[in-house]
């Protein structure tokens, strides 16, 4: 049986920043395949930031919120718990929620909260990567090869 991290949002799990979920049938689905074994995550939750909470975006390598509050130091906790996470349970890859400052897989929003997005991952994803745990957005799953 394969381990997958997942984004709980993902999974309809409502822990966004405004409560609510990112339900994406994709991922749902890959839920219940009898070979896969999904491990469910949210670094932002895990971090100790409530729920709802003020949305945050990445600037200058700071995780800032709406309020202008920097708030990379719960993004940083959460995105290292969900690590130890992902790796005791050997998780062999992660379907994260795209743009997201957490999640986000090779773009993120830039921190103006205009909407507008850069190159770069999420803190979590990040982390993945430097651990060599192959990391994919639920836009592109089945054209990442992260899951054959």
């Amino acid at each position: 049986m394969t381990r997958v991290a997942v984004s709980a949002c993902l999974l309809g799990r409502n822990c966004r920043w405004d409560g609510g979920n990112n339900a994406c049938e994709q991922v749902i689905a890959l839920s219940k395949r009898p070979d896969i074994e999904i491990i469910e995550v949210c670094p932002e939750v895990s971090g100790g930031l409530g729920i709802p909470r003020p949305p945050a975006e990445i600037r200058d390598g700071r995780v800032i919120n709406s309020r202008g509050e920097d708030v990379t130091g719960s993004f940083e906790k959460g995105a290292r718990a969900c690590l130890a996470r992902v790796l005791d349970t050997g998780c062999a890859c992660a379907v994260l929620k795209a743009r997201s400052p957490s999640c986000g897989c090779s773009t993120v929003y830039d921190g103006t909260f205009s909407h507008t997005l850069v190159s770069g991952d999420g803190l979590f994803s990040a982390l993945l990567r430097e651990h060599k745990i192959p990391v994919c957005d639920e836009e592109h799953i089945g054209a990442s090869g992260v899951l054959r």
